[in-house]
């Protein structure tokens, strides 16, 4: 299995026992976990338990592979929070499938979660700029050029790459990338 990882081009790090398999992912913080339910130390029931109850840990997805494929046995990994439960022997189409189905909605979670408020500029006043260049970083978060944003805000384009000016130098960076990251950041910290 762990060939099949390495070929799709994925890492795997593999764990001997349910502890090792714990402290690994603490350390590490993989993107996805694959685990067996039968294990030395701490069963899978034991290790998805424990994820569950850390809320660094229990977003990322779960999937059990195992033996164990009695309908009580699926029942179970599933209602403690498995994103999937697969029985060996599995194809390794079904396997790869699987894992991408994950990865994805995972991806695709991250991102539903990220939501900006772009409707207030007041959190980004915490960083220390004037009201205008305040005004210009909102607007430059939402990808507007100098242009459109000079229009928005009623002043000329080289006042705008004045206030630009200043967001780099306030804010220590060197890229309109930047700038956006930092102020997406403060967006979505307050509108948590």
């Amino acid at each position: 299995m762990l060939a099949l990882l390495h070929y799709k081009h994925y890492e795997p790090i593999a764990a001997e026992d349910g502890r090792q398999g714990l402290e690994t992912v603490r350390r590490e913080m993989p993107d996805l976990i694959l685990c067996d339910v039968m294990m030395p130390e701490l069963d899978g029931y034991g290790v998805l338990r424990t994820l569950q109850a850390d809320a660094k840990l229990a977003p990322i997805p779960f999937i059990f592979l195992t033996a164990k494929g009695e309908m009580d046995d699926l029942r179970s990994g599933m209602n403690l929070g498995a994103d999937d439960y697969l029985t060996k022997p599995v194809g390794n189409k079904d396997l790869v499938d699987a894992i991408e189905a994950r990865l994805q909605r995972s991806a695709q979670k991250t991102r539903r979660e990220f939501k900006p408020d772009f409707s207030c500029v007041e959190p980004l006043l915490k960083l220390g700029l004037t009201r205008r260049a305040t005004d210009t970083l909102l607007w430059l978060a939402q990808g507007k050029t100098n242009a459109d944003t000079a229009t928005i805000l009623g002043i000329t384009e080289s006042t705008v790459k004045k206030h630009v000016q200043e967001i780099f130098e306030k804010l220590g960076v060197e890229t309109r990338g930047a700038a956006t990251v930092r102020a997406l950041e403060v967006l979505n910290s307050s509108s948590s």
